[in-house]
């Protein structure tokens, strides 16, 4: 992904996140009305994952960078 993207996706976030005073319970309450509204206009709406996805090879990548 190139930088570019990243900022204007974090300048949005931060730009909603003022706009609600940075109030988490607002943001989650927003952002939900949003998925609410886009789904009833036929958006496909993907839900998370019920749990994780394995981890292969987790222990080589924890000993791997520890010294």
């Amino acid at each position: 992904m190139s930088k570019s993207i990243i900022e204007e996706v974090r300048k949005a976030r931060e730009l909603h996140a003022a706009s609600l005073d940075y109030d988490l319970d607002q943001i989650y309450s927003d952002l939900k009305s949003r998925e609410a509204t886009r789904k009833a206009a036929g958006w496909t709406v993907v839900p998370p994952p019920a749990s994780p996805p394995p981890q292969s090879g987790l222990a080589l990548q924890l000993t791997r960078f520890a010294r």
